[in-house]
């Protein structure tokens, strides 16, 4: 008669929490009764009929009683499960002390400032020297110019005098019989 019922089971697995778990139970109803879940784990895909060796003979052992072992383990499932060997965890290196940067002398004394201001008041001396002549020659073109346009104005009124003078002397020497 035993034999009979445990043809009748189907061995189950699912992933729930850090543990594989399988349960040999008759229906998917029963499987996720026995392991106290509400949802179907077999609709989305989280539960399913399990085919392993070592997990159909050892649910078969046990039947509707959930059996784990940690997730991603070898080991034999079980009613309690020992939890993974979990390497230890990384040392933290030692951190190395570095030594305080020295800290920067103090400024010396300001340099002297008198050869400085000596070249910069005979750049200023050479500059406004450039600015006077600039000045200066301006002062005579200007001067040179009024003496031109003076000038030129003098010799305009004697040479139309000079012109009057001629043209009433031929005048008078073409009077005279004279050929022009």
């Amino acid at each position: 008669m035993a034999r009979t019922a445990s043809r009748r089971l189907k061995v189950y697995a699912a992933q729930i929490g850090f543990f594989d778990t399988v349960v040999a139970a008759p229906n998917q109803a029963e499987a996720l009764a026995a392991w106290g879940v509400r949802q179907n784990l077999f609709a989305e895909g989280r539960a399913k009929v399990t085919t392993e060796a070592a997990a159909v003979d050892a649910a078969m052992a046990y039947p509707n009683t959930p059996l784990r072992r940690a997730v991603g383990s070898k080991a034999a499932f079980s009613l309690e499960p020992d939890l993974p060997e979990v390497p230890d965890a990384p040392q933290r290196l030692k951190l190395k002390v570095v030594p305080k940067a020295k800290a920067k002398p103090p400024p010396g004394p300001k340099p002297d400032r008198t050869a400085l201001a000596r070249a910069e008041k005979a750049l200023a001396a050479i500059n406004q020297r450039r600015i006077d002549e600039e000045a200066d020659i301006e002062r005579r073109r200007s001067e040179l110019d009024a003496e031109d346009e003076a000038s030129r104005k003098r010799w305009r009124k004697e040479r139309a005098d000079a012109e009057k003078v001629l043209a009433r002397t031929r005048a008078a020497f073409v009077e005279a019989g004279g050929e022009a």
